[in-house]
């Protein structure tokens, strides 16, 4: 039974979350109308898609991670945790997108501690890249507007913590406090380089989708992809601070414009941030309904999968009474997991 009431609240906050996502995207298509029939329609759809590829590097960034700190999952698995947990950024409030991620990770068997700090070293390993990206035009946004100038604080502390031994001892550390085994091993150099690696190239694609949207209002340039991923990246770092609006709303927007001033007129650069911006909406609303939909055509599958390596012994069951078999299906034991091990975890945990 309580089993049952988790899924319902699962989804019934996942509703709640897309609504808000929906909502958001509603507002914003009056003001992007016009913009829109301005750019050619191969010009769009390119940059659309583009953008989707850069979203894809980035679920690979987050998978990567997840795998280095001791529990693979296949992909597709990962993609629907990070896709459509992720969503919750569109909720006021952006602690939300963690919150879903851990639930969703909790339902596949995947300790909410590891999720977390998953989604946070992802967070860090995001603000390091785009300050390898942004170096070109921090000093420019600094100029402008000194409150930027903390980003020359956050490399060497992000390049700390990055560290293979200070992300191993912080993500036992936080392990312990959720009463869950430590990391098999290690985070290893290679999982936390193919992490950046990935990240940066979601950027570069970010960089390229922005300057298909700019077109003939700018020549294309290495130097203006680079300038432009740059500026989407400081974006997404600036709008972490801001967690209180949804996905950062404006404060990525701010970064964008600084930049795009530099290559075309305002108002102009000003659309296009919004364009943009609904874009990147509608591309998460897209990859978060593909990844539930390849997991619904390969649920058997995963689900055996989820079962073999949960790190809860009670997954079995609570697949099993989610199914409406009254908890009597499961074998009550994973492979990190006991019955025992659930009676010394803390409510939160449950």
């Amino acid at each position: 039974m309580k089993a049952r009431a988790l899924t319902i609240v699962r989804y019934v906050l996942l509703a709640v979350v897309v609504g808000f996502a929906i909502a958001f995207f509603a507002r914003q298509w009056g003001d992007i109308t016009e913009v829109i029939a301005a750019i050619p329609a191969g010009l769009a759809v390119a940059s659309f898609a583009i953008m989707l590829l850069g979203m894809l590097a980035n679920v690979l960034s987050w998978v990567t991670l997840l795998n280095g700190l001791g529990h693979v999952v296949p992909l597709p698995r990962g993609a629907q945790v990070m896709l459509v947990g992720q969503l919750g950024k569109y909720v006021p409030g952006s602690v939300w997108a963690y919150v879903m991620q851990m639930e969703l990770g909790r339902q596949y068997g995947i300790a909410r501690a590891r999720v977390l700090v998953t989604a946070l070293y992802a967070a860090g390993i995001g603000v390091v890249a785009s300050l390898v990206l942004g170096v070109s035009i921090v000093p420019g946004l600094a100029a402008e507007q000194p409150a930027f100038a903390w980003l020359y604080v956050l490399l060497p502390v992000g390049l700390v913590f990055l560290h293979p031994r200070v992300m191993t001892w912080l993500s036992n550390l936080a392990l312990k406090i959720f009463r869950r085994p430590p990391l098999p091993h290690r985070v290893r150099f290679t999982t936390i380089l193919a992490a950046v690696g990935w990240s940066v190239l979601s950027y570069l694609l970010y960089g390229v989708h922005l300057q298909l949207l700019v077109g003939e209002l700018a020549p294309a340039t290495p130097l203006s992809v680079v300038m432009l991923g740059a500026a989407l990246s400081l974006g997404f770092t600036a709008s972490l601070i801001a967690f209180v609006l949804p996905s950062g709303v404006g404060v990525r927007e701010f970064v964008v414009i600084a930049v795009l001033v530099t290559m075309i007129p305002l108002s102009d650069a000003s659309a296009l941030a919004l364009l943009s911006r609904a874009m990147f909406t509608a591309g998460d609303l897209l990859l978060a309904g593909v990844a539930v939909a390849v997991v619904l055509v390969m649920r058997r599958r995963l689900r055996a999968r989820d079962e073999a390596t949960s790190e809860y012994g009670d997954l079995a069951m609570a697949e099993s009474a989610g199914a409406g078999s009254g908890g009597s299906g499961g074998s009550g034991e994973g492979e990190h997991g006991s019955s025992d091990d659930r009676e010394r975890e803390p409510d939160v945990l449950k």
